[in-house]
């Protein structure tokens, strides 16, 4: 049996890993697929698959190419979900805030430096026409961490995915003033360069099983009644999401990635732009 470590967030993207890995299919062909919930999310990730604490991440598109170019030694093995991510702009309930240009040179709540909170902030303020120099940020590790620093005023927003914090603005926590999408896929597969090295008949397995579960995960049976309640949802909300959520089997395209170093250079996100075979498999 070999024993591979994975790791993604605790969110609904991710269950077709956890409905392979009860079913025991990668079992039945000899893998021991360990799953780490990540809830500080790809910043942490990244951290974690340079120092080999995991072998793959399923993880956010900008952030693992951002850390690549800056050293991290792992490559892009494909893309996992295909349509962007809804980023949501949240504020606490009751704070004075209501447009998007209230937040100018507001101080923004991010799970870590480098993350997908950090880096969609950066998006959304050159979306705005926003100075990006100017954004000042408060770490908070976590989606915790962000209520607690919303509520007591030690930020003013806080940027994640617009389902998972849907729960915490149905219940009066937070208010979402507006939407953010990932101008690129949202996620991808990362894979550290030693394990695809050793074992690429192992990753070649890894990804054959979750592909077709993915392929087939919208047609499950009553998934929209299983994804609400694992993930404390409303049904509505969950087949909003299962609309608008297009998984993916294939690696990304050359031109693709080309696209989005494009876009994080301008960003400032990266500060060059490396040849596709230092990013992917």
């Amino acid at each position: 049996m070999k024993t591979i470590k994975i790791a993604g967030v605790p969110e609904h993207f991710n269950l077709p890993w956890h409905m392979c890995i009860e079913d025991g299919e990668f079992e039945a062909v000899g893998i021991d697929l360990q799953w780490t919930d990540v809830p500080e999310g790809t910043g942490k990730m990244c951290q974690m698959l340079r120092d080999g604490e995991t072998d793959i991440a399923v993880i956010l598109t900008e952030g693992i190419i951002k850390d690549i170019v800056a050293g991290n030694p792992s490559k892009i093995v494909q893309v996992y979900v295909q349509s962007p991510l809804i980023w949501g702009i949240h504020v606490a309930a009751n704070s004075d805030y209501n447009t998007l240009s209230d937040l100018e040179n507001k101080k923004v709540a991010i799970s870590r430096m480098g993350s997908g909170s950090h880096l969609m902030s950066i998006v959304n303020a050159q979306n705005q026409g926003w100075n990006t120099e100017n954004l000042p940020f408060e770490i908070v590790n976590t989606l915790d961490g962000a209520v607690e620093s919303l509520t007591s005023g030690k930020a003013d927003y806080f940027m994640w995915e617009r389902f998972m914090t849907q729960p915490l603005v149905d219940n009066g926590t937070f208010r979402r003033i507006a939407d953010c999408p990932t101008p690129w896929p949202c996620f991808v597969i990362a894979v550290r360069n030693a394990v695809l090295e050793q074992h690429p008949k192992v990753i070649e397995q890894v990804l054959d099983i979750i592909n077709t579960t993915t392929e087939e995960f919208k047609m499950i049976p009553s998934i929209d009644r299983t994804l609400a309640s694992k993930y404390h949802q409303k049904i509505d909300a969950i087949q909003e999401w299962l609309r608008l959520t297009r998984w993916s089997q294939k690696q990304m395209t050359g031109p693709t990635l080309d696209k989005i170093m494009e876009q994080l250079l301008k960003l400032q996100i990266i500060d060059k732009k490396l040849p596709k075979e230092s990013l992917l498999k």
